[in-house]
């Protein structure tokens, strides 16, 4: 296992930073080797805390009488210049329960009222995102959503479309367009299980 000598913070702001790491590895190569994170300060990186504290929460969420479509946004995304397909999503506030925050989050995105599922652990603890270029990890949160969609909560910065999609919209939707692999995988089992939920009564249950 490598051994962090030095952590260097290159920048300072407020949502993402970089942070410049020098190592040594297993074989005892000197190495540089850069890092983005949501941490404002280096004793909050996930190398100085040892914890994996949820950064942010994603959120997969069923809609309708039936529960027969899923809550998806369609978002601008800066680093491809251009639209992505990605589920309901956002940052944990400081001291924020992170089922809180996927409510929180959804009304802001999409004015719908969210109400979370109690699944077992395994299925919702923060996962790493990229964890090759970043120590970013994130809740899974699942759940029913109801109400009116409505953008007036949105943040003045964002651009997002709210789609609340059927089966076949989403079989569209991964076949023509750009979609965030966190959500691509869900959206496979939404299509294939008459009930998209039932793996997690069945792990309850295990």
């Amino acid at each position: 296992m490598a051994i962090i000598k030095k952590i260097r913070m290159m920048t300072h702001n407020r949502f993402l930073n970089m942070f410049e790491l020098e190592a040594v590895n297993n074989k005892g190569h000197d190495t540089r080797y850069y890092v983005s994170s949501r941490a404002e300060k280096i004793e909050d990186l996930k190398i100085s805390t040892g914890k994996n504290r949820p950064d942010g929460v994603i959120i997969y969420s069923l809609y309708g009488p039936g529960r027969d479509k899923v809550v998806l946004i369609r978002q601008y995304r800066y680093p491809i210049n251009d639209f992505v397909y990605e589920f309901p999503a956002g940052l944990v506030e400081e001291g924020e329960d992170w089922k809180e925050a996927a409510a929180r989050e959804m009304h802001e995105e999409t004015g719908l009222v969210f109400t979370p599922l109690h699944a077992d652990p395994m299925y919702q603890e923060a996962r790493f995102t990229t964890v090759g270029m970043t120590d970013e990890s994130c809740a899974t949160v699942y759940g029913y959503a109801q109400g009116q969609v409505s953008a007036r909560y949105l943040d003045e910065g964002e651009e997002i479309e709210v789609v609340l999609a059927d089966r076949e919209e989403v079989r569209r939707i991964l076949r023509e367009e750009k979609v965030a692999i966190m959500c691509a995988y869900q959206l496979m089992h939404f299509l294939a299980d008459e009930d998209p939920f039932a793996f997690l009564e069945a792990g309850a249950a295990t």
